[in-house]
C-alpha cells in the first residue's frame, strides 16, 4: 500500500509538472484568433451593413493547461450575425442591446419542441435603435417560423462538409514541428453559425438553483454562466433528420459558452484528468469501434461534470480518477 501511495504522488506530481498553465499564446490558440478575425470581417450573406461575432469555444477555449502533447483536433469557431437576436416565448424585446448588435435587429421567439433542448425560431419583432439615446424601439412584424437551410448553404463552400450544427473545413497549413500533437498533424475549422440569446432559456432554469452537495460550480462561476445567455444552433433532432418541415426549421440549444465558463474554473488535477481521458478515448480509437461509433469528447466531457459536483476537490487524484474512470 506504501509503495502504491508513492507511485500515485510521483505520477501526479509528473502531471503537474508537464501540464503547465497557458501563460502564452500557443499554436492552436493563434489559429483560432487567426479564424475569428477572419470571420469578423465577413458579411452576411442577405445585409451588406451586418457583420459576424465570432467566439472561440471547444478545446481550445476551455483548457487552460499546455500538456506536452496536445490532443486538439480542431479549432471551434461559434458566430452569431449582429443583426439577428433570440429572446425566449412571451417575453418583451429587449430596449437596451450590448455594442456589437446592429442598429436593426431581428428578433426570433424561443418556442419548444416536443424534444428537450430542441426549439423552433419564429420570427416576431423588428428593433430599430434610436439615434438620440441609443434604445432600441420594437416593431410587430408578421410571425414566421425561421428555417436555417438556406443560410447554412450559404456558408458552405466546395471543400466543406456538415457535420451536426458545423460547417468543417480541413485548414491546410499543418503544424510546426515543434509542436507534439496526439490529434492529427492537419487541422481542421469547425464553423457554427447560431443565433445569440442573452437570456438564460427557461428550459434549464432549474440549473443555477439545484443543490450541489460540494459547492462547485460556486455561486460566482453560476453568476457568471447564467450572465452569458445560451446560443441556438441549426441542427435538429436525431428523429427529424430524414425530411420534413422539422428538419430545416428545428434548432438546438447550445451551451458552449458555459461549459468554456465551467472547464475553466476547474483544478488544474481536474483539467488534467479531462485531458489524460481525451487521450485514452483518442489513442485507443474508441470512437472508431463497432458499436461505440457515437462516443466522443461530449460524453467525456459530461462524465466530468457530474463528477466535478458529485466528487469533493480532496477527491481527485489522478491515479485514484484513473482507477475510478477505468
Amino acid at each position: 500500500m506504501a509503495a502504491d501511495r508513492v507511485v500515485s504522488e510521483i505520477v501526479t506530481q509528473f502531471f503537474l509538472n508537464t501540464c503547465q498553465l497557458r501563460r502564452q499564446l500557443n499554436d492552436d490558440y493563434i489559429r483560432a484568433i487567426t479564424e475569428c478575425i477572419w470571420t469578423a470581417n465577413e458579411r452576411p450573406f442577405n445585409d451588406s451593413e451586418a457583420n459576424f461575432i465570432p467566439l472561440t469555444t471547444g478545446s481550445v477555449a476551455e483548457f487552460y493547461i499546455r500538456p506536452m502533447f496536445s490532443c486538439v483536433g480542431d479549432v471551434d469557431i461559434m458566430f452569431h450575425c449582429s443583426d439577428q437576436l433570440a429572446i425566449p416565448a412571451g417575453t418583451a424585446p429587449p430596449t437596451q442591446l450590448p455594442d456589437e448588435f446592429h442598429s436593426r435587429v431581428n428578433i426570433y421567439e424561443i418556442i419548444d419542441s416536443e424534444f428537450p433542448g430542441y426549439v423552433y425560431l419564429e420570427k416576431s419583432y423588428i428593433l430599430t435603435e434610436c439615434i438620440d439615446d441609443g434604445r432600441y424601439n420594437a416593431a410587430q412584424c408578421p410571425r414566421e417560423y425561421v428555417s436555417y437551410d438556406h443560410a447554412r448553404r450559404a456558408f458552405t463552400d466546395d471543400g466543406q462538409t456538415i457535420h451536426g450544427p458545423a460547417i468543417i473545413s480541413q485548414l491546410s497549413r499543418r503544424p510546426p514541428p515543434y509542436v507534439r500533437r496526439i490529434a492529427e498533424s492537419v487541422y481542421s475549422l469547425d464553423s457554427v453559425p447560431c443565433t445569440r440569446c442573452l437570456s438564460w432559456p427557461s428550459q434549464a432554469a432549474d440549473w443555477p438553483s439545484r443543490h450541489r452537495k460540494y459547492g462547485w460550480p460556486d455561486s460566482a462561476t453560476v453568476s457568471c454562466v447564467v450572465s452569458n445567455g445560451c446560443d441556438i444552433v441549426n441542427v435538429a433532432h436525431r428523429q427529424c433528420r430524414q425530411g420534413g418541415w422539422s428538419s430545416k426549421h428545428q434548432w438546438r440549444l447550445s451551451f458552449s459558452r458555459a461549459e468554456v465558463v465551467l472547464l475553466n474554473s476547474w483544478m488544474s488535477v481536474q483539467q488534467i484528468v479531462y485531458h489524460m481521458l481525451r487521450v485514452f478515448v483518442k489513442t485507443e480509437r474508441l470512437t472508431d469501434s463497432v458499436g461505440a461509433k457515437a462516443f466522443s469528447n461530449y460524453h467525456i466531457k459530461t462524465l466530468m461534470l457530474w463528477a466535478c459536483e458529485l466528487r469533493p476537490r480532496s477527491w481527485w487524484n489522478l491515479c485514484r480518477t484513473a482507477t475510478y474512470y477505468g
